[in-house]
């Protein structure tokens, strides 16, 4: 079976490094979608502090990612990916099922 998500070798890299920090009762980093932005959803990323049981859990890299049920159908297929530049640095969500997203990069749309 195909993982929900796959995280680039960045993104993997970085998450070790934010749980290397993390308070010690965090088990990894949950995504999400929530209803906002420009375009209607964004994504939102959190630490993972207990196992929920409707959460799917993917494991690539040595990296634990859980995802929010309701987010399953929106991320199907997503590589998440970590980028660095000149002023910012953020996590990049590569969503083969979006169908718009708003100029800043922060929302998106799936019909």
């Amino acid at each position: 079976m195909n993982s929900i998500i796959k995280l680039s070798n960045n993104a993997a890299t970085r998450i070790k490094e934010i749980m290397s920090s993390a308070e010690k009762d965090a088990l990894g980093v949950r995504v999400s979608v929530k209803s906002g932005g420009c375009a209607g959803m964004s994504y939102v990323m959190e630490y993972s502090k207990e196992l929920n049981p409707n959460d799917e859990v993917v494991e690539d890299k040595g990296v634990k990612v859980f995802i929010d049920p309701a987010a399953v159908l929106y991320l199907l297929g997503t590589e998440m990916d970590y980028k660095k530049e000149e002023f910012s640095s953020s996590f990049v969500f590569n969503n083969p099922n979006e169908t718009e997203r708003c100029g800043c990069g922060e929302s998106f749309k799936i019909d």
